[in-house]
């Protein structure tokens, strides 16, 4: 079956297999006023929803810095991406080293735009009468119509990534001149500066089922296993090592289930379920997961007892996770509607009804 944002789950294992600290950046520091760096895939570098320091400290820092392009570039939309999200967070593009979540972030303020990063305000963002506000598909050309705007209104739109676009970016935050390095050059003894941002990164990955995140940790996985950001050569890692323990064959093309390429049966995830839980413990799951009627993508979720992951994609919606019984007993549940034609509101009812059904029925 198709399972949209429950792939997240997947991913979420496989990255707490994979990493104890998560990499931010690795760097080589050549002299005092010299310092190389490279890509982790890590995502959080000025990002709009979540605030982080790390790395935001390592370039405060009063050197030059040498940017080490990586070998393999992540394609930017994975396959069975829908062409036409192109516009939205949610299909924000793949990078190496993601910058401001690779998104222009515009707030109406003062009966004008403010933008973030400033960098496009003189580079393509122009009035119109169209859309209130968009980007053309092939270029960083953004257009907004100010009569569609409210005062405080906040949209985020992706922008195309290269990594000239990087520099430069990182070159205006930081006041001077980021260069490329020559591809010839040398290996250097790279040393590695960890995110210490676990939580809030895997809380944004579960709890608001963020897609650039799930994308940005298959990509360090691939970077941690085989130094290439190959979201395929990562995945089929992975699920070698999983095989002793898959219940079912997965089709795993993406991180965050953007594809409609994916395919999972509901007794692998109940698999995956139990897994999460051997390997992080139930105190984790409660801190990071979404729990009914609280938190993230379950707050439309009556039933308080449910720690879970939705997954949702037009005429799917799928909710795998934990119900934790009064008497005490937590169980692991999937439930996947595909191809449905009433609205994710009735579905998202009857699955709700269903897991008060199975409460009622083991009192």
């Amino acid at each position: 079956m198709t399972p949209a944002s429950n792939v997240k789950l997947l991913t979420f294992l496989a990255a707490r297999q994979q990493f104890k600290k998560l990499p931010a950046v690795y760097y080589f520091k050549e002299n005092d006023s010299l310092i190389h760096f490279k890509a982790s895939g890590y995502p959080l570098l000025f990002h709009p929803f979540y605030p982080e320091t790390t790395l935001a400290s390592f370039f405060s820092q009063s050197a030059n810095f040498i940017y080490h392009t990586p070998s393999i570039t992540p394609a930017p939309l994975g396959k069975g991406w829908a062409w036409d999200d192109y516009p939205y967070y949610y299909a924000t593009e793949r990078s190496a080293f993601p910058i401001y979540g690779n998104a222009l972030q515009a707030t109406f303020k003062d009966n004008a735009l403010q933008l973030t990063p400033s960098f496009f305000e003189q580079k393509g963002v122009i009035d119109s009468l169209g859309p209130k506000f968009k980007r053309l598909y092939s270029a960083n050309t953004f257009s907004y119509n100010l009569s569609q705007w409210q005062k405080n209104d906040t949209l985020t739109r992706p922008f195309i990534t290269s990594d000239s676009l990087f520099v430069k970016l990182l070159s205006r935050h930081t006041g001077s001149e980021v260069l490329v390095a020559d591809q010839t050059h040398e290996e250097l003894p790279w040393e590695k500066l960890n995110a210490n941002q676990e939580g809030p990164l895997y809380k944004a990955l579960l709890q608001d089922s963020d897609n650039g995140i799930a994308e940005a940790l298959l990509l360090m996985i691939g970077e941690n296993l085989f130094k290439e950001m190959d979201s395929q050569r990562a995945i089929d890692s992975i699920l070698v090592s999983w095989k002793p323990w898959l219940k079912d064959p997965i089709q795993w093309v993406d991180g965050s289930g953007v594809s409609r390429y994916n395919m999972v049966t509901p007794r692998t995830l109940v698999g995956v379920l139990q897994k999460i839980h051997e390997t992080v413990g139930w105190e984790t799951i409660q801190d990071y997961f979404p729990q009914g009627a609280n938190s993230g993508t379950l707050k439309k979720y009556g039933n308080a007892s449910v720690y879970a992951k939705t997954g949702t994609l037009r005429h799917n919606h799928n909710l795998s996770g934990y119900l934790v019984h009064p008497k005490g007993t937590t169980y692991v549940f999937s439930i996947m509607v595909n191809h449905h034609t009433a609205s994710t509101e009735e579905v998202r009812s009857g699955i709700g009804n269903l897991i008060k059904w199975f409460e009622d029925k083991l009192n």
